[in-house]
């Protein structure tokens, strides 16, 4: 997969500024437009379906990035500019994991509200628990490893949750007068979500410990929720595509290890994790870490129940 490097999207977005100004001089003002909803914006799918929990209808929310893309690469477009200049709320993932193409769409959409530091610019990450945080010097050899820790902390229910209640105290704050609202949505999310969580964790007990590889290091919350084992990735370094070396070796380390499992995020070319499961005897299961990754996916809930699905049909095919 050719990856765009972080000065040329960086130059792309700030090209768009003049594409910008025109789509705001044609952009017609809507009379009716429900100003007494908040409008947030969010990075990500699983951020704006945890935001629409507790939400609900005093709030429209959308998010930039799609399901199905790479949340480190996203293009950026005009129209992500004059979404972000009306947004009340701009919630982020944290961590760099945006770092590629949100800052300056945040800068050239001229919202005082989201820019970093603001009441309105929310990062999600203050509230979950962080894993793979590197200790020592990281340097651009080691790949895109993120010095404040993997970003894909969503993956983890416990971390949905208290994304979630970070979400309500904030829309609080900045609407006092629908904070039982708010309140009542998040208890309601917080019931539904431990039952369904109580749900899963039964799904996935019989496979406690299975050891995996994946192509990313998108995984490492998902597997700690769920005792699994991940031994190794098909990247040799996050964000570097992988090497005859490297898949030689990681070859080697399946057959020793039993490994048979090769998880690969919607995005990724599957042509290299394809020729380690024919050479390892394993299988490649498709699983999308975000919601909307696949048209049924379509909140927070069915993230888990899709990829618990797949997994165990996979599972119980290889072992």
């Amino acid at each position: 997969m050719q990856r765009t490097t972080t000065h040329t999207r960086i130059n792309r977005v700030s090209a768009l500024a003049a594409a910008f100004l025109l789509v705001l001089a044609l952009a017609v003002p809507s009379a009716g437009r429900a100003e007494s909803k908040l409008q947030i914006m969010t990075a990500t799918t699983d951020l704006a379906s945890l935001a629409q929990e507790v939400g609900g209808d005093k709030v429209d929310v959308e998010s930039i990035a799609r399901g199905y893309q790479d949340p480190h690469f996203v293009e950026a477009k005009p129209s992500f500019l004059l979404k972000l200049r009306r947004a009340d709320l701009l919630i982020v993932v944290g961590l760099e994991l945006e770092i590629g193409w949100l800052p300056p769409l945040i800068t050239q959409s001229t919202n005082p509200k989201i820019q970093v530091g603001a009441p309105g610019y929310l990062d999600a990450s203050r509230f979950a628990k962080i894993l793979e945080i590197p200790t020592g010097q990281v340097t651009r050899a080691e790949g895109d490893v993120h010095p404040l820790g993997n970003p894909h902390y969503w993956l983890d229910p416990e971390n949905g949750l208290r994304i979630a209640k970070g979400i309500q105290n904030k829309l609080s704050e900045m609407r006092p007068i629908d904070s039982a609202y708010f309140a009542q949505r998040y208890d309601s999310f917080e019931q539904r979500l431990k039952q369904a969580d109580q749900r899963w964790l039964a799904d996935m007990k019989p496979y406690a410990g299975r050891k995996i590889v994946t192509y990313h290091r998108s995984w490492p919350n998902f597997a700690e929720h769920f005792g699994l084992n991940v031994i190794g990735y098909v990247e040799p370094r996050p964000g570097i595509p992988p090497s005859p070396q490297h898949t030689v070796e990681l070859i080697a380390q399946m057959k020793r290890d039993g490994v048979k499992l090769i998880i690969v995020e919607p995005y990724f070319d599957l042509k290299t994790p394809n020729s380690v499961a024919r050479q390892t005897g394993g299988q490649v299961v498709v699983l999308t870490p975000s919601v909307g990754g696949e048209k049924e996916i379509t909140d927070y809930f069915k993230l888990f129940d899709y990829d618990i699905a797949k997994l165990k049909q996979a599972f119980d095919t290889v072992h």
